[in-house]
């Protein structure tokens, strides 16, 4: 803002005329007639425009009493010899050491010539001059009052300044904290009105930009104080004073200052849309000192005024979502939190919403369809739940409802998705599954009751897609079991305890040992063993999965190594492949690192993938089969049985081996339907002149029948337990030594 912005209007004719400010004068003399005489020799003189008011005092005691009753002296004329012959200089020693008033000027006067100061003590207490009274004509009288009235003027004007500026750069420093238009606003005439040593009294307007085409609302006040104080919030054409309302109507017009007697109405810029304007009245007349501090400030309350508004920016960004303008999750935390604080969760609901197969319809029609879909759930749930229900959107396809129980019910939030949604100028049915939970059944604030209740959704989609699970306690409990199970799986593989073992496999015609089947097995740092169908699900979900296959692969393929150097060669070695492992970007390179770092000839290694993995993405999984078959290594379905696999994707996907489920081999001879299922697999893969090898053989009873039925090879416990790397060559060896069939 430049000086060109500062505007001074005509003065209003109601408004009332200011007296002319003066230069105050104290006279200390213990004669009388020396205030006569100086009173009538400056008699309607002025000095720098201003006229001259006079202060009386008849002692250094009374001196000191009008300078602490009169903090704007500017000159005091000070008798050296009063009371008593020092009374003059020791009240010039009050004067700077303890009433701090180092502005005033001191002219000492004196009828004594024999008592004039010492030289120090005119250069240490800021001694202006020193007259004898008799060389005091008018003209002398009138030139030193004019010097140092001229000098006083300087000091002060300095002085203000400093103050004004120490004002600003404190009061900014609070306006840059303040974290609303209105607490800043309120922040704003508390500080102008302390630049101006006036007690708060004064508004603020405000008026926002409607649209692009420069239309504005009407100006409201956000902050008012003193006579104004029941103005906030009202219509700026409603208020009462009649020259508040035009002085600022004509400062949002023009935008600069306006300067009107004793009202000023200050233009503080405009930001992201809003301008403000603030209206101060009972002002005195303003220097040039004080014009240019108003100046400065009204330049930095434009910056802090921008400062808010990247606040708001920043806070919207923290606590809004930006594709739908709803709480996001950190609000959500937030609201829930605050309501727990007031007493207001004890009937309390906080349901989420997760949309049925969006991920799918997201893919298939695009983002630009799947965000008209969220806009249109999220329109639908705020029209039918306004406040005091909270609809947030916690990510993606998520939203969480929060308000009293009776306001949410969960089945009819459910009617709401049995109606089409308007989507891209068409419909489109939109099914939800929902998990809930009361806020006094958790303990802990926001965080903790959305992770519950996500726990609820998780549970309700895994279970019955389409409708509700409320959270329980022991729904946590399996979740902190499994949070602890990975936690400690994690600990594991950096532990060691994660160790391999080998379950052999035979020809069921002659007995041969041809293999084994590697399998991963955990030993708790207590020594008990962990069930591998308690950690492997635990260790897919948390895709530690890929760094322990990795791991498997790679030890897998030393054993094989090291079973062929102990002589065995032709000895195969099964690796199973989890589903995360397969899809991994980088599994094929972990197959080909492993191959070359071990050595181990790839026609020996074979790869096992299940029959449910298999299935999905047909052309995708028979691309890396494929390719996996290029490097020479063989690849099982494994679990064969208890999948659906049509016979035309069993070709599609070039396997090599089928492995029979345990399931149905330890059914046997129990079931007949279950033989026949084993006959038919059977005979599927001769069809494909695929090999069959089953598990779970427990008993000769299984193993003839396998073998009758046309199954070429078997593994289990009627075979050998599985067993360490050590414990399978020493077997191997113990075998050979009996006349056992091994490869090799």
């Amino acid at each position: 803002m430049s000086a060109d912005d500062l505007l001074f209007c005509d003065e209003d004719a109601a408004v009332p005329v200011q007296p002319r400010p003066s230069w105050r004068v104290l006279i200390a003399d213990d004669e009388v007639d020396v205030h006569e005489s100086t009173v009538f020799a400056l008699r309607g003189l002025e000095i720098l425009g201003r006229p001259i008011s006079f202060l009386h005092a008849y002692s250094a005691a009374e001196a000191r009493q009008k300078l602490i009753d009169h903090d704007d002296v500017a000159v005091i004329l000070l008798d050296v010899v009063m009371e008593r012959v020092d009374a003059g200089l020791e009240l010039v020693r009050v004067i700077r050491e303890q009433l701090r008033q180092t502005e005033l000027r001191i002219v000492l006067r004196t009828g004594q010539p024999g008592y004039a100061p010492e030289m120090d003590v005119v250069r240490d207490y800021d001694i202006n001059d020193y007259k004898a009274k008799a060389d005091l004509t008018q003209a002398r009288l009138y030139t030193t009052l004019t010097a140092a009235i001229r000098s006083y003027n300087q000091l002060h004007m300095i002085s203000a300044s400093r103050r004004g500026l120490d004002l600003i750069v404190r009061g900014s420093s609070e306006l840059m904290g303040e974290r609303g238009l209105a607490e800043f606003a309120a922040g704003v005439i508390t500080q102008i009105n302390a630049l101006l040593g006036l007690p708060p009294e004064g508004l603020i307007v405000a008026r926002h930009s409607v649209d692009a085409e420069g239309d504005w609302t009407e100006a409201v006040v956000v902050a008012a104080a003193g006579t104004f104080r029941d103005s906030v919030r009202r219509p700026l054409g409603s208020l009462d004073d009649a020259h508040a309302r035009d002085l600022i109507r004509q400062c949002l017009a023009e935008r600069r200052n306006l300067f009107n007697g004793q009202r000023i109405a200050l233009w503080l810029g405009e930001t992201s849309g809003t301008v403000m304007v603030v209206y101060v009245v009972g002002i005195g007349a303003l220097d040039e000192a004080a014009q240019g501090l108003i100046e400065l400030f009204c330049g930095n309350v434009s910056a802090c005024l921008a400062n808010l508004d990247l606040f708001d920016r920043l806070k919207s960004a923290a606590y809004a979502d930006t594709l739908l303008r709803l709480p996001n999750r950190a609000r959500l935390v937030q609201e829930i939190d605050t309501r727990r604080e007031s007493g207001e969760a004890e009937n309390a609901l906080l349901l989420l919403l997760n949309l049925d197969h969006f991920s799918e319809t997201n893919e298939a029609l695009g983002h630009h369809y799947g965000d008209e879909i969220l806009r249109a759930v999220s329109a639908r749930l705020v029209a039918h739940y306004p406040w005091p229900v909270m609809v947030a959107r916690i990510h993606g396809d998520t939203f969480a409802l929060l308000g009293p129980r009776e306001r949410l019910d969960p089945e009819a939030v459910a009617q709401l998705f049995r109606q089409p949604f308007a989507v891209a100028d068409g419909e489109q049915m939109v099914t939800a599954t929902f998990g809930g939970l009361m806020l006094r059944e958790i303990e802990g604030g926001g965080s903790e009751a959305i992770k519950n209740a996500s726990i609820a959704l998780k549970r309700a989609k895994a279970t019955r897609r389409g409708g509700f699970a409320r959270y329980d306690r022991r729904m946590g409990e399996v979740v902190r079991a499994r949070v602890d199970l990975v936690r400690a799986l994690r600990s594991a593989m950096h532990a060691d305890e994660l160790f391999l073992c080998f379950q052999p496999q035979v020809r069921l015609d002659n007995g041969r040992i041809i293999g084994a089947e590697a399998l991963l097995r955990w030993k708790g740092p207590d020594g008990m063993p962990i069930p591998p169908d308690r950690f492997i699900p635990v260790a897919e979900h948390s895709g530690l999965i890929v760094d322990i296959g990795r791991r498997t692969l790679r030890a897998a393929c030393q054993c094989q190594v090291a079973v062929v150097a102990a002589g065995f060669p032709g000895f195969r070695m099964a690796v199973n492949i989890s589903m995360a492992q397969f899809r991994h970007p980088g599994f094929l390179g972990d197959l080909s690192q492993a191959i070359q770092e071990s050595g181990v000839q790839p026609s020996q290694l074979e790869l096992e993938i299940t029959e449910s993995m298999a299935m999905l993405e047909p052309d995708y999984v028979s691309e890396v089969i494929r390719t996996i078959k290029r490097m020479g290594v063989t690849v099982a379905v494994d679990d064969f049985g208890t999948g659906f696999s049509s016979l035309s994707y069993l070709q599609r996907l070039a396997v090599d081996r089928l492995k029979i489920d345990r399931a149905f081999t330890g059914a046997l001879t129990r079931s007949a339907s279950d033989g026949s299922i084993v006959h038919t697999i059977i005979q599927l893969a001769r069809n494909l002149d695929l090999t069959v090898i089953a598990e779970g053989v427990e008993t000769p009873e299984q193993a003839k029948m396998l073998s009758s039925m046309g199954c070429r090879e078997a593994q289990g416990f009627l075979i050998a337990r599985p067993m360490t790397r050590e414990d399978l060559t020493r077997w191997l060896l113990a075998r050979r030594e009996t006349g056992w069939p091994v490869v090799g």
